[in-house]
């Protein structure tokens, strides 16, 4: 029997093999953007929950270069209902943007390093700062769908962590903080763009859970006195990834649901889709005002 070496992780995937799979997928993303000057070097980038490919629409017409997921190297597709699956560049006001519209999830059998390899290949290209957004349960009682919600904190109750395994050294610290993961001077930019653009914005923690099941009675009781607002099965892992990179990252929760013990009935993705489009047309708005400011022109 070979000896497990060191370091070795269950999906095989870590350290320097890692790594090259991450560069390969940095290349080729890179040589389909070079085709395209403008898009040649992306600062931002966005990856869109469930329901939030409108997002696209306030990028500039012209030029737009598209990727599918399964066309990049070593990059999982997402098979879930609401998520593209395609890498979008575009132009905001003159800066590049690149938008990941849909995820692979953890739980459709991805470890936490398949899940964030494409985010991470896009990050090397020069990101600087992130947007992430989700569909979330509301576990805050006060909080109804087609509520959006600023992340100002999380919570990682998957049981995983993409930073598992040796330390990419290139990328990041061993040790990453993540006391104010979510940028305080993005989120005060966040809130009056909110304002101006007339959308009632929430704020609180969001909590990762492994899913894919939703959660129990007993499981919304624990995390409402953990201090909650929102569950889902996305997003935390994004956000470790980016942080140990030193990426500036803001995040939006589109509640689609009641998930208080008390509720009535169960949830289903159904209902999640359902009322995608009522919070991602607020956030849109929202997004539309916080553009300018965000990227206030060319680099």
């Amino acid at each position: 029997m070979e000896p497990v070496r060191r370091g070795a992780l269950p999906d095989g995937l870590y350290g320097l093999e890692l790594e090259r799979r991450i560069d390969e997928a940095a290349a080729f993303v890179r040589e389909q953007l070079a085709s395209t000057a403008d898009l040649a070097q992306p600062r931002f980038a966005f990856i869109l929950g469930s329901g939030l490919g409108g997002v696209a629409d306030l990028l500039d017409a012209e030029p737009r270069v598209r990727i599918r997921y399964g066309d990049i190297p070593h990059v999982p597709a997402s098979e879930v209902a609401g998520h593209a699956g395609e890498l979008i560049a575009g132009l905001a006001h003159g800066t590049p943007i690149l938008l990941l519209s849909g995820r692979a999830h953890p739980y459709e059998g991805w470890s936490h390093r398949q899940a964030t390899l494409l985010l991470r290949a896009c990050l090397s290209l020069g990101i600087r700062t992130l947007v992430v957004t989700n569909a979330a349960g509301g576990v805050n009682r006060e909080f109804e769908p087609g509520d959006v919600m600023l992340i100002a904190d999380a919570m990682n109750l998957s049981g995983e962590n993409p930073l598992t395994g040796p330390n990419l050294d290139r990328f990041g610290l061993r040790f990453v903080p993540m006391t104010d993961a979510f940028d305080l001077e993005l989120r005060a930019r966040a809130r009056a763009a909110a304002e101006r653009a007339g959308v009632a914005l929430r704020e609180g923690v969001y909590v990762m859970l492994a899913g894919p099941s939703y959660e129990t009675r007993a499981e919304l009781r624990m995390l409402g006195t953990l201090g909650a607002d929102a569950v889902g099965l996305s997003t935390v892992h994004e956000v470790l990834v980016a942080r140990h990179m030193g990426v500036k990252v803001l995040g939006f929760s589109l509640i689609t649901n009641k998930a208080t013990p008390d509720m009535e009935g169960e949830v289903n993705h159904e209902e999640v889709l359902a009322m995608g489009p009522i919070g991602a047309a607020r956030l849109v708005s929202l997004l539309r005002e916080l553009l300018p400011d965000l990227v206030p022109g060319p680099r």
